[in-house]
């Protein structure tokens, strides 16, 4: 059996003022750095459990999530492999704006379908946008027209897919053959790709996955990648509080 983690980032200083983020990059809050320590416990106490490998993308809150759940769970020596491919889905024009305003202006139906629908992306970045990713030096080694101006989650399954099948299923068997685990510390969109992929969810029903900050979601595989078992760690009632507060968001 392989054993792989998903594991949202701790609430973000953006999280916290209700702001579209994205591929912004923000530092954890006060709250998700607790939310991250106390993940790591949850980690620490699956006495099964032999994390081998860490994945992250390149945004400073997951990055930070990683290191303060990894070091409360005695994990902090793993192997690192970072891309851009595990980043959150990119809002486009709606970085930086408060989700309830925006739903005040445009209407909670098209801010439900920008955040939610599996095929609508938001309004893009102008070219010349600060906002624009093409000025980041994290992506200099990305090609041009890879770096999106704005993402539907279709766009982010399309870049999380390759990247999951050619470097993190990769790991989980050759870690898997000897009793390792993967883990993977990214973001809502991205998570919730991984898990349209892995446990076949139809573009109708992603629409209702809520992906909660800093709770650990195990997910038990075969070698050929299937999933066989899968859950939240701790107290299952806190997980779906936590995802409930998440769909609330835009008001």
């Amino acid at each position: 059996m392989l054993d792989l983690i998903l594991l949202r980032h701790g609430r973000s200083t953006w999280n916290d003022l209700n702001l579209f983020t994205g591929w912004q990059d923000v530092d954890l809050s006060p709250e998700g750095e607790a939310e991250s320590r106390a993940a790591g416990l949850l980690l620490a106490a699956e006495a099964d459990l032999d994390l081998r490998v860490l994945h992250t993308s390149v945004l400073t809150r997951a990055i930070r999530t990683a290191n303060i759940a990894l070091h409360a769970a005695n994990r902090s020596w793993l192997g690192v492999r970072r891309s851009w491919r595990l980043n959150e889905r990119h809002y486009g024009d709606l970085t930086g704006k408060d989700k309830k305003q925006t739903a005040d202006e445009f209407g909670i139906e098209q801010v439900t379908r920008w955040r939610r629908s599996f095929d609508v992306a938001p309004p893009p970045l102008a070219l010349d946008d600060p906002r624009n990713n093409k000025f980041d030096p994290r992506y200099r080694d990305v090609a041009a027209d890879s770096i999106p101006r704005s993402e539907c989650l279709k766009d982010v399954v399309a870049r999380v897919t390759p990247y999951f099948r050619d470097v993190i299923g990769e790991d989980l068997k050759s870690e898997g053959a000897r009793g390792g685990a993967v883990i993977v510390v990214a973001h809502g969109n991205s998570i919730r790709a991984l898990r349209m992929v892995l446990q076949n969810i139809s573009e109708n029903e992603i629409a209702d996955l809520e992906v909660p900050t800093g709770i650990p979601y195990r997910l038990t595989l075969d070698r050929e990648l299937n999933v066989l078992a899968a859950n939240y760690l701790g107290d299952p009632e806190t997980a779906a509080r936590a995802a409930e507060a998440v769909r609330r968001q835009a008001g």
